[in-house]
């Protein structure tokens, strides 16, 4: 999971919709969403490893955000209804 605190909302989201055209092999892009002030936005991208996920990330729209990344697991997801 990627979650971004924007600086330049164009150049971010640009840069990840280009981005997306070159996942990483086996990478699957789930979720992509932005606060309704665009200054934060969390990405759910699935891939074996988070390393490859913060380079991946960080070579696209590094420069338009500073992006914390942690690596989550469903298993441990809590049901909400």
């Amino acid at each position: 999971m990627a979650i971004s605190t924007i600086s330049d909302g164009d150049g971010f989201w640009g840069a990840l919709k280009q981005a997306y055209g070159r996942l990483p092999k086996g990478a699957k892009w789930t979720l992509a969403v932005s606060s309704t002030d665009g200054t934060r936005a969390v990405n759910v991208i699935v891939h074996d490893s988070v390393d490859g996920v913060r380079g991946f990330f960080e070579e696209h729209a590094g420069a338009f955000a500073t992006t914390e990344f942690i690596e989550a697991d469903a298993a441990n997801a809590v049901g909400l209804r």
